[in-house]
């Protein structure tokens, strides 16, 4: 089938079921069911619940080692189940914080997320093994392809003794449970990436993209990709709410807004990045107290950041190289 085709088809089926504009969609069951917990979500068509907020792993790199262990250990035992994480957060270091903080136990109460660069079999079976051993456990419950932001990258994947190949043995070996991907790029890049899954006839558990008031009018995740995942039952993981602070910087928004914007999505898991004690109690925060908007309310938000929005202007990671790790570090890519 002809490529274009295919992702016009794609989207099609999304605006078919009604998708193509979901802010506001969420059930009520999805808000908070009881004063002080936090609400628990599907994740795709796994059969797994998890936390409507997910602790991101690459801000665990920022303040010291003790300090980071303990934000880890809050958030669980405050009902935070989904654990961010990647190969190449800061060095390894995320990752190893991560391992310390899951151990006594904690290990057996958290949904365990990391992420691979490695395109080549060779490379992302090395690399998975390194997290597993930095992060102090025999499986990790889900293995995302990270940061797909070349076209190039879905067919390098999917490729003969490609990284897609290391994960399929790996998951039948017992070293990962769950197969994703994610990108912070452009929607386009997805769109591949989900017309050759689904050419190998494999359907990813998972699929992490930037969500956010600013995205809703720029080159749009939540509009060219969200439905489609919608569509087949792949678990949506947001990311980027406050786009690093530089959505904040636009003083269009306040971070409780962009959070609740993101719950407010049919998303399976919000991830913010938590470096302290106080940002992690205000992620908390916001997953108590969400309620889900009314069109109203969330048509709103998006008015607040229409202005600011044009031209990604505060979405660095669409547009510019920023936020591309992999470009600056070719060599992890194998």
């Amino acid at each position: 089938m002809d490529r274009r085709k295919f992702i016009k088809d794609l989207t099609a089926l999304g605006v078919t079921a009604g998708m193509a504009r979901i802010s506001g969609v969420v059930p009520q069951s999805w808000a908070a069911p009881g004063k002080g917990e936090i609400p628990y979500r599907p994740l795709g068509s796994t059969g797994e619940k998890v936390s409507i907020v997910g602790l991101g792993g690459f801000h665990l790199g920022r303040p010291e080692g003790q300090e980071s262990i303990r934000i880890v250990r809050t958030a669980i035992d405050n009902g935070i189940n989904f654990m961010d994480n990647s190969w190449d957060y800061n060095g390894g270091e995320s990752e190893i914080r991560m391992g310390k903080a899951l151990r006594d136990g904690y290990r057996q109460k958290v949904f365990l997320m990391t992420k691979i660069d490695g395109r080549t079999a060779e490379s992302a079976d090395k690399q998975l093994n390194e997290s597993l051993k930095r992060l102090e456990t025999d499986r990790i419950d889900l293995l995302q392809f990270h940061e797909l932001i070349r076209m190039s990258d879905p067919e390098r994947i999917f490729a003969l003794h490609g990284a897609y190949e290391a994960m399929l043995a790996a998951r039948k070996a017992g070293k990962i449970r769950y197969i994703g991907f994610t990108g912070h790029k452009s929607p386009t890049v997805h769109l591949k990436m989900l017309e050759l899954c689904f050419a190998h006839d494999f359907t990813p558990a998972t699929a992490q993209m930037p969500l956010n008031l600013m995205d809703a009018h720029y080159d749009s995740f939540e509009k060219q990709v969200l439905p489609v995942l919608l569509q087949h039952g792949i678990g949506p993981l947001a990311m980027k709410s406050m786009g690093d602070h530089y959505l904040l910087d636009s003083k269009a928004v306040t971070p409780m807004e962009c959070l609740h914007y993101d719950m407010n999505l049919p998303v399976a898991v919000v991830i913010t990045g938590c470096d302290s004690m106080p940002i992690l109690e205000q992620a908390l925060n916001a997953a108590r107290t969400f309620r889900p908007m009314s069109e109203t309310e969330v048509a709103a938000l998006l008015a607040k950041t229409a202005e600011a929005a044009k031209q990604g202007r505060y979405e660095l990671y669409k547009t510019s190289d920023h936020f591309d790790s992999t470009a600056h570090n070719p060599q992890w890519l194998g």
